[in-house]
């Protein structure tokens, strides 16, 4: 059943992963998947800080095109120097593993000089549940 907000609710159902529709079931109650043009949408909370320098923006975007994530919001600041930034990415059509991309993600922050982090949306609703 969808609702109003384009969620899935479905009764009694227990915590694991649904492989062939491509989404994941949170918690008993709730499919916390967002539909978008009958696809399933997983998204990721990406977040950039470090020393503010030229290029943070071209470099994270550019790699993360490599990969096929989709960047669904993005906003960033420079606070007295220093660079701040999140972005909301789609994971559904990624041409790596998730993890792959984290670390990599991890590996062109000490290359240019920040903190990338790249954590799977659930993370989020989860902690909010408790």
């Amino acid at each position: 059943m969808l609702n109003i907000y384009g969620y899935f609710y479905l009764p009694k159902i227990d915590k694991c992963k649904i492989n062939n529709l491509g989404f994941f079931v949170i918690n008993k109650y709730a499919i916390i998947c967002k539909i978008l043009g009958g696809n399933f949408m997983q998204k990721g909370i990406i977040t950039v800080v470090g020393k503010d320098q030229v290029g943070i923006i071209a470099k994270v975007c550019s790699y993360l095109a490599t990969k096929q994530v989709n960047i669904l919001d993005i906003s960033q600041t420079i606070i007295q120097g220093y660079f701040n930034m999140m972005m909301i990415v789609e994971l559904s059509h990624i041409s790596e593993e998730f993890a792959v991309i984290c670390e990599e993600l991890d590996k062109l922050g000490v290359e240019i000089g920040v903190n990338i982090k790249l954590q799977h949306e659930d993370i989020f609703n989860k902690m909010h549940r408790i």
